[in-house]
């Protein structure tokens, strides 16, 4: 709206409707007001908000506070808030922010305009509201007479449940109990308007709040330039998870940053904001007439319009770039070929193509590869404007490749065939790729409803397609049903490779991305709805189907797994069905005396030995205590393993159980019976996957060791090796160079650290391996005398296992409980062996890549010194 258009507009007296009169009587006399419901509730699906089917969008904007009139009203008088609606309808917004509860004339109005309106309830929350049970009391009791009031007004967007609580409030009184208190507020709404959606509106300095039972999540962020905002914002998306991200203040001040300054600055943001993938924003506000704390404050002025209601520049920028949202109609988009490879999905991949037809993006191409499918994968195909490759059954890898092959985007997606797209899921990888650098992007994929409740269980179950984040927006893996990547970088890599014909290739190709210097992007708001496994039956076949997997991938990527056998993850894991370790301890960042704006919750890295219940073998020791245990009817001091048994198994079910109550059902269950009996099928999951995901580790032969496959074995005794080099080279390239013959090998190396006083070790396994130090002595005219001392380095842990279990099995010898004695023995000498075994493994493959080295290289020769020590003599 122009300025001459509001001031023309300010100036007509608007008399309120008979309607309005009569709601407003009703109000006086305290009549209870009811409406028939015209305008569809909009609810939270993923990370949007729908009415309908069609998303809506939040173009919004503050409204308040206000000085109370003579009647306590904090709002201005009918005329001028008819006004006001009337002119944000017409610069195109679409919601408006109260920090009170309105009267139903301020709502009928709204609704009139076509505004949805997000209804603040403020309490006590800057005191110590705790305190006194009396005064929580009185909030919820207060609260409920205000949602009760309002309850399913046609023109109710949602209701925000408290605004900014103080940091040091939460600091007070606990995260814990502020979380508590505010899911007993949300309760209370829900309980008087079911089907409304609530939220708090946080802020960066409490972010660390826990809020899951929050429809969606709400900050004010007032961020000054564009980069610091859009990492915020992707940090939010993180920590939303599953669900929207709505901007409830974004502005700046025109008194101190002039009117020029606040439209750019508006200008911007409004764009970062969705191209974060939020649902929208409000913008802090309406009117420069602001009353806080008992004053009109005069300082400030963020309004779009004056007090006087004249229209300033950043109105007219916030209809532009609202215009525009969420995305530009005139961006150049890249062509992008969505690529389905599928074997034997009739069941589902219709819903994926019908899906794909619905994409809101105009330049994209679909590709089906049918792996050899002997069901109507082909026949359904043939019905959608799809390319049809039909090939024998190679796997998925190859059926991939076939798809890059006939690829003529500029940007392969790949999505699987029992998943579907969001309508914006190009847009957002586009928008990405377009602002970034990455060579490949991905988003996350959700479980959508009705799909029963043992999906929904699995769903929350581990073992899922979940993505790592290195950071808020760079990945270090995507899952293959939701990744797309620049064609030119796939092809550059030779595509995914074929020996992983069910799982792992999307893990592999990651990593081959990121070796080459390319980096991985995440967009939270490019989603898919992915089915998940629907029989118990189905998700035990995925769980050993991924073992195997894990073991090809062990094989190519050996540095990658630690001496357990287990994935290291550099990044962090998000998603259902993922559990932090008992015994990881998270910390808040504060500040010094609470004085950090951007306050956030620091998960440590979780080492083996935290994170032991959580692993395969955690149910071999269980096994392994349990039979020292059962022992103990032969030898009486063996009862001490019964308690360590016990306790074992309590803390299995103990993660089980807060697996079960931290799972994010979807829907809720509608009788409280069902509700417990899908948490306690949760637990279920929890205890026999790891189990599940250890056949198959067994069935593959990936364990706690490093020489599966190589049968060579040297003696592990410190030995040191001397060549004499006629060409002078830095020690450094000579390790590096030993390095990559040690790898071919199939070595996992592992460089020494800053304060090490070796070079690398190399892992035999869980049970030892050796480490390699080297020094040089220059005897000049480029003449070089290298040294290298190898000794073996068993774990502490098992060389304890092996005293304690052996010591066991003497004094059980004493007694004469010849059973134990033999079984306490054995199981020492099997610690032993595997001791041994891993030790002499590795020093074996450094001979061997040693021995490699010197035969690739003239001018270096093996030299026989006197030493103490035994030396190894290279032929």
């Amino acid at each position: 709206m122009s300025v001459i258009q509001l001031e023309r507009t300010s100036a007509v007296s608007v008399d309120p409707s008979p309607q309005r009169i009569q709601a407003a009587d009703r109000e006086r006399r305290g009549e209870d007001a009811r409406w028939p419901t015209v305008m569809p509730r909009p609810r939270a699906h993923g990370k949007f908000l729908f009415v309908g089917d069609e998303k809506l969008w939040i173009r919004g904007v503050t409204y308040g506070t206000f000085k109370a009139d003579a009647t306590g009203l904090p709002f201005p008088a009918p005329d001028v808030v008819e006004r006001d609606f009337v002119a944000m309808a017409e610069a195109g917004l679409n919601s408006v922010r109260v920090y009170t509860p309105p009267p139903l004339w301020l709502m009928d109005l709204a609704a009139d305009c076509g505004l949805r309106v997000m209804v603040g309830l403020p309490w006590e929350q800057h005191v110590a509201f705790l305190d006194s049970a009396a005064r929580a009391q009185c909030i919820l009791n207060e609260l409920r007479t205000s949602v009760r009031h309002l309850a399913r007004h046609p023109a109710l967007l949602c209701y925000a449940v408290g605004n900014e609580i103080p940091a040091s409030v939460v600091r007070w009184y606990g995260k814990a109990r502020v979380e508590k208190f505010i899911a007993r507020l949300c309760d209370v709404v829900k309980s008087e308007d079911r089907g409304a959606l609530v939220t708090y509106v946080n802020f960066p300095t409490t972010e660390y709040l826990d809020l899951p039972f929050l429809d969606f999540v709400s900050f004010n962020v007032y961020l000054e330039t564009k980069d610091p905002l859009s990492s915020y914002l992707a940090r939010l998306q993180n920590l939303a998870g599953e669900r929207p991200v709505l901007m409830a203040e974004i502005g700046l001040d025109s008194r101190r940053n002039g009117e020029d300054g606040q439209a750019q600055s508006l200008g911007w943001q409004i764009a970062t904001t969705f191209e974060a993938g939020c649902i929208g924003a409000f913008v802090f506000a309406w009117t420069d007439e602001w009353f806080r704390g008992g004053h009109d404050i005069a300082d400030w002025d963020f309004g779009l319009v004056t007090r006087e209601r004249r229209a300033k520049q950043a109105l007219h920028t916030v209809t532009t770039s609202f215009s525009e949202c969420p995305f530009s109609i005139s961006s150049t988009w890249p062509s992008i070929s969505v690529i389905v490879c599928s074997y034997n999905g009739e069941r589902t991949i219709e819903e994926t193509l019908a899906g794909l037809q619905t994409l809101d993006y105009p330049n994209y191409e679909v590709i089906v590869v049918d792996d050899g499918s002997t069901d109507r994968t082909s026949a359904i195909a043939g019905k959608y404007p799809v390319r049809l490759i039909r090939t024998k059954n190679e796997g998925l890898s190859a059926a991939r490749n076939l798809g890059l092959e006939a690829a003529t985007g500029d940007i392969v997606a790949y999505i699987d065939d029992d998943a579907y797209p969001d309508p914006h899921w190009l847009t957002y990888l586009a928008s990405m790729f377009l602002r970034s650098h990455h060579a490949g992007i991905g988003g996350p994929n959700f479980a959508p409803q009705g799909d029963g409740t043992i999906a929904d269980c699995v769903a929350n179950a581990p073992g899922g397609p979940v993505h790592v984040l290195l950071s808020d927006q760079v990945a270090e893996h995507i899952p293959g049903c939701n990744m797309a990547f620049w064609r030119e970088k796939l092809v550059a890599i030779g595509g995914f490779d074929t020996q992983f014909r069910v799982a792992g290739d999307d893990v592999d190709v990651c990593w081959r991305l990121q070796e080459r210097g390319w980096t991985i992007g995440f967009a939270p708001t490019a989603v898919v709805w992915h089915h998940r496994r629907n029989s118990i039956k189905g998700y035990f076949k995925q769980q050993r189907g991924y073992a195997k997997a894990e073991a090809l991938l062990a094989d190519k990527w050996p540095d990658k797994y630690n001496c357990a056998g287990h994935m290291t993850w550099q990044g962090r894991l998000y998603g259902r069905g993922i559990l932090e370790p008992f015994f990881s301890r998270s910390r808040i960042y504060h500040g010094v005396w609470n004085s950090a704006p951007f306050q956030s919750i620091y998960q440590p890295t979780a080492g083996n030995l935290s994170s032991l219940t959580l692993m395969p073998e955690w149910y071999f020791l269980l096994v392994l205590v349990g039979s020292l245990a059962a022992l103990a009817i032969d030898w009486t001091p063996l009862l001490w393993s019964a308690p360590l048994v016990s306790a074992g198994l309590g803390l299995t079910l103990l993660q089980a159980s807060r697996a079960a109550v931290q799972a994010r059902l979807n829907p809720e269950p509608r009788s409280k019976l069902l509700g417990i009996c899908s948490r306690v099928l949760v637990a279920f999951l929890h205890l026999v996957q790891p189990a599940a995901r250890l056949i198959g580790r067994v069935q593959h032969g990936l364990g706690p060791w490093n020489w599966r496959g190589y049968v060579r074995v040297a003696p592990p005794l410190p030995s040191i090796i001397s060549v004499w080099s006629e060409n002078w080279e830095r020690i450094e390239a000579r390790l590096a160079r030993i390095q990559e013959e040690l790898k071919k090998t199939g070595a996992v190396v592992v460089p020494g650290g800053d304060f090490d006083r070796w070079d690398f070790s190399i892992r035999g396994g869980l049970f030892g391996g050796i480490r390699v130090v080297a020094m040089v002595e220059e005897h000049g005219s480029d003449r070089q005398l290298c040294r290298f001392q190898a000794w073996p380095t068993p774990p502490a842990f098992s060389i304890a296992a092996i005293a304690v279990f052996g010591i066991l099995a003497g004094l059980a010898l004493r007694d004469e409980a010849w059973t134990s004695a033999a079984m306490l023995g054995a199981i020492a000498g099997a610690i032993g062996v595997l001791t041994y075994a891993d030790c002499a493994a590795a020093m074996a493959r450094w001979f061997a890549s040693f021995q490699q080295y010197l035969g690739q290289n003239s001018g270096i020769y093996p030299v026989d010194e006197h030493t103490r020590r035994r030396r190894w003599q290279l032929k």
